[in-house]
């Protein structure tokens, strides 16, 4: 079992690298391939969306074929996306390798949550939650100064060839070392809508779509051409400020996992880590051409206080039946990572509609689409606070 999801966790951090790598490869792709902000936004967005929509499909396979085979097939269908986008020549095929990635990640970090909340107690189950996206963040790291390395050292192609090779070694592993949870046998077999049908999971649904948008928007695209249009940031500056932002993110995900034991609540934990996010994101769009570290600073700090991720999946785990357990956790995260999806490509609109053209007279600095972005995902993070002021507080 451990060796298992040793194999899972890995598979884990290939999926953060996924969702995270096109803010460092962003100067390169324009320049090889002409791929522009708004082609990535899209494409980024493209890999979120294909990864939700997998999300109904995957929750059932869990509870009905179990996590092993689900995860082993979709992440070889990774492995042939990464292939797809080591060959791209423009952003259409940008856009094919993203979804096939991103249909290839959806089970990964669901299949651990599964095995959790089937085999081991409940009141643990956000502090594992919490070490698998810490852990897993591993590769939101590698996908920032050490990507940017490899990309001077062998090519964006040789990267992406390796990552290639390493994603099927990785689908292999969990062929062969997961093992599957006994079966919860049940007389009623339940669906998709009788979780829809409590009351108690759509604040905590809401929230999951609020909270995870703003840092792995500004984490996985925006950084980069952020620091560049505003800083004049190189690849190697991109790198290391998203190291930065990844750490703050693993730090985190690790702070939230026992704090909920702690301090006795989940739900005030989350609301209280969220709203400190909306004031860094706040800070940003007060001064998006900060001086100094500052607008590092404030990107770490919605990257560490944006990390409630596996706090809101243990929140809305609290409310799941057994037998729905595979398909819970998947509609926690289809709301996530949906979410998170769609803003991608709102957000390229938005940048897009408000980017200073190069001939007009007197047009705006470079930050204020980067003002816009900020002030956008402070105002979704605020009504997701909101909503979730309704949510019932539950601890295992």
């Amino acid at each position: 079992m451990r060796v298992g999801i040793a194999a899972l966790v890995l598979a884990y951090v290939l999926s953060q690298f996924y969702r995270a790598f096109l803010a460092v490869l962003s100067p390169v792709l324009a320049a090889d391939i002409g791929a522009t902000a708004e082609n990535l936004a899209s494409a980024s967005g493209l890999w979120f969306l294909a990864f939700a929509l997998m999300q109904i499909p995957v929750g059932e396979a869990l509870d009905r074929i179990g996590p092993r085979l689900t995860t082993a097939g979709l992440l070889a269908m990774g492995g042939i996306g990464a292939a797809v986008f080591a060959m791209a020549t423009g952003p259409g095929a940008i856009n094919v390798a993203m979804v096939l990635i991103g249909m290839g990640c959806a089970p990964v970090l669901m299949a651990a949550y599964y095995i959790f909340a089937r085999s081991f107690s409940p009141a643990v189950f956000g502090t594992l939650a919490g070490v698998v996206i810490g852990i897993g963040s591993l590769g939101n790291i590698a996908a920032s100064l050490p990507l940017s390395l490899a990309v001077e050292a062998i090519g964006w192609r040789g990267a992406m060839w390796t990552l290639c090779i390493v994603t099927f070694v990785t689908a292999a592993a969990i062929w062969l070392l997961v093992r599957d949870p006994e079966r919860v046998i049940h007389t009623s077999k339940g669906s998709l809508l009788d979780l829809l049908r409590m009351p108690a999971l759509w604040p905590i649904l809401i929230m999951m779509a609020a909270c995870y948008a703003p840092a792995a928007g500004l984490r996985g695209l925006w950084a980069g051409p952020y620091l560049t249009d505003v800083f004049q940031a190189d690849a190697e500056r991109i790198g290391f400020v998203t190291l930065i932002m990844g750490l703050a993110m693993v730090a985190g995900n690790f702070a939230y996992g026992p704090l909920d034991r702690i301090l006795g609540s989940r739900k005030w934990l989350v609301f209280g880590g969220n709203t400190l996010a909306v004031a860094c994101l706040l800070g940003l769009y007060a001064h998006p051409g900060g001086p100094g570290i500052m607008p590092v600073v404030l990107l770490a700090g919605v990257g560490f206080f944006g990390a409630s991720f596996p706090m809101v999946m243990a929140h809305g785990r609290a409310f799941l039946p057994p037998h729905l357990v595979g398909r819970g956790v998947t509609l926690i995260n289809l709301f996530g990572i949906g979410a998170a999806g769609i803003m991608q490509i709102l957000t390229g609109r938005l940048h897009h509609a408000l980017t200073p053209s190069a001939t007009a007279i007197n047009s705006a600095p470079p930050s204020t689409p980067y003002a816009a972005l900020f002030a956008f995902y402070a105002a979704l993070l605020t009504v997701g606070l909101v909503v979730y002021l309704l949510s019932k507080d539950r601890t295992d």
